[in-house]
């Protein structure tokens, strides 16, 4: 066979494979769907792991293991299950994964697509793209190798982009003898790099994935392992809450003039709209109600639309609307509104990243002018480290940054949703950058629905957030009953379903650095918080719960420990809430539907 036919033959298979697969899952649409990322270090087995998996459980299309195996006789290597997935010809040359394969199995509880994400360092812009939009992680260890740099770069950036559900796959087992010492001995080193991300597997398990061990059957030659198989622990791992029971989030893709009608047009990205909603437009918190749910023949005529859908819609009020802008219910909660944030950023760019020079950010459907304000610090991926000196960025750095963009924009912080609180940078006309928002850094631009506001400060009023256990969803949902901006001079709710206040008392809305004094149940203050003195008055934060602070050397303690806990990381943030916060002093939790 001539190499032309070859390759053609590589290259085919790969979409054959990929057609018959996608087959499957539409035979299957009954059943969820689990994103699940294969990451780690390069030459630890990713694509064996997965190419045994699909053997193993039958999910492979008729012929396709002939096919490999016949590619492989012809070009004089040894049959691999890993060829499998890496059926791109450079691929193959050089043994490594270069491009994001995303392959969709089915099990009997649920349909997969696993994304194996490259593992060499220099296609780590690949990985970054193929995790994105995983729900969960397998993370590849070679037992005889342990835990080297690219598996704890690959870890911290499964941490950054909020996947908390990793299996650790400790493979090559049959290349230490299938020694429980060294399996706990690489669960010892990982966990403690974990650890400092405050990322905690589901579980650590023992494979040989060449020949099938601990894959799909428990394996006799890890009798001291008593966990779950590979195929288990992946239907073990449970799916987050539906994105359309979440806030709406409705950015616009375009607004179109037809007939005597303005449709705007966009996709849902979570919740749901339907028609005769009260709506709010951000950034200008512009409000009106849906008159229309467009459609173009009888049959896809419908009241209600889910995340997911691409939809046209009219509304009652004739204002200008514009690309970028995101529709959300009134009745919901609100995304932050500004022109500043503090994000973590992967740079990929040829050029480096530096402060002061102008940046196209890409946010949903938003675009507009940004610059770097600040350069908070530079982390070494690998070992955690960072430098607060560093002044720019290079390829494949880390970095956790302060953005500025020439006009207000609405967003969300990533771990609220990923849709809203994904951007790119572009620098010139590549896509040079990809980041997450972690906080909100202004607030003179907000537009509030509910909170307080006296001249030019602003702070959100999450304190009257009302906390729902709905029994018949499993799930906890929040509510605002009394959305209104409160002033000096205003009263203010102090008793709800899921709380209680004190007439008087003082709250620190520390994320947009305002303090708001109530006195009588009434607003009698709103200033600055460094400004603020302790008033020997219960405290509380922004979001309504109590706070330790019983002297003016504890409110001292306590604003020095925020900043410093910022500086550290999440981990540090998780102890300093600890050791701060009061959850359930002034706050419970209400119930929806039967309980008893």
């Amino acid at each position: 066979m001539d190499i032309c036919k070859k390759i053609h033959l590589r290259k085919n298979l790969k979409l054959k494979t990929q057609m018959i697969w996608r087959k499957v899952m539409i035979d299957n649409i009954n059943k969820d769907t689990l994103k699940i990322v294969v990451v780690g270090h390069v030459d630890h087995g990713k694509s064996t792991v997965i190419g045994k998996l699909l053997y193993d459980t039958h999910s492979l299309p008729e012929g396709a293991i002939e096919k490999v195996k016949r590619i492989a006789k012809e070009t004089g290597k040894p049959f691999e299950y890993a060829y499998l997935l890496d059926a791109f010809e450079e691929e193959q040359e050089q043994g490594i994964t270069i491009d994001t394969t995303q392959i969709q199995f089915a099990t009997e509880k649920r349909d997969y697509v696993i994304i194996d994400a490259p593992g060499h360092k220099e296609f780590l812009k690949n990985m970054i793209s193929g995790a994105a939009d995983a729900e969960a992680a397998l993370l590849i260890v070679d037992a005889k190798q342990g835990v080297q740099e690219q598996s704890k770069r690959h870890a911290y950036i499964l941490s950054l982009l909020g996947i908390k559900k990793v299996h650790v796959i400790v493979n090559k087992m049959d290349l230490v003898d299938y020694s429980q010492e060294v399996f706990e001995n690489v669960k010892r080193d990982m966990n403690k790099f974990l650890g400092d991300l405050n990322v905690y597997p589901l579980s650590y398990i023992p494979v040989s994935a060449f020949f099938g061990e601990n894959i799909l059957t428990k394996s006799d030659k890890l009798p001291w392992y008593d966990g779950k198989t590979l195929i288990d622990s992946i239907d073990s791992i449970e799916k987050e809450r539906g994105i359309e029971d979440k806030a709406l989030r409705f950015p616009i893709q375009d607004v179109y003039k037809f007939d005597d009608r303005r449709i705007i047009a966009g996709r849902i990205e979570s919740g749901k709209l339907k028609v005769g909603d009260n709506i709010t437009i951000y950034p200008e918190g512009k409000k009106t109600k849906v008159k229309s749910i467009e459609y173009w023949v009888e049959k896809d005529k419908k009241d209600t639309v889910y995340a997911g859908e691409s939809v046209g819609i009219t509304v009652e009020d004739e204002f200008f609307n514009k690309r970028g802008e995101i529709i959300t219910l009134d009745n919901e909660e609100a995304p932050e509104v500004s022109n500043s944030f503090r994000a973590n950023i992967f740079w990929m760019g040829k050029n480096e990243l530096t402060k002061g020079k102008k940046y196209k950010l890409k946010l949903t459907t938003a675009e507009a002018e940004a610059e770097i304000k600040e350069i908070v610090r530079v982390i070494d991926a690998s070992s955690l480290d960072s430098d607060k000196k560093n002044d720019k960025v290079v390829l494949n750095d880390v970095a956790e940054v302060i953005i500025q963009t020439n006009e207000p924009l609405a967003f969300d912080t990533f771990a609220e949703s990923h849709a809203t609180g994904r951007f790119v940078l572009v620098d010139g006309y590549d896509v040079a950058g990809g980041g997450i928002i972690i906080a909100n850094e202004g607030t003179k631009e907000l537009e509030l629905q509910n909170g307080f506001k006296y001249n030019d400060l602003a702070a959100r009023g999450d304190i009257f957030e009302e906390f729902y256990y709905e029994v018949s969803k499993y799930s906890l949902e929040k509510e605002i009953k009394n959305k209104a901006i409160y002033t000096v001079g205003d009263e203010v709710p102090l008793k709800g379903d899921s709380f209680e206040y004190p007439e008087t008392l003082d709250i620190l809305v520390i994320r947009d650095k305002v303090a708001v004094k109530i006195r009588d149940g009434k607003v009698s203050g709103i200033i600055k918080l460094d400004e603020y003195n302790y008033n020997k008055v219960p405290v509380v934060n922004g979001r309504g719960f109590g706070l330790k602070i019983n002297s003016e050397e504890d409110l001292r303690k306590f604003l020095y420990e925020h900043e410093e806990a910022k500086e550290e990381g999440r981990k540090k943030i998780d102890d300093f809430l600890r050791k701060w916060v009061v959850i359930d002093k002034y706050r419970s939790l209400a119930f929806h539907s039967d309980f008893i």
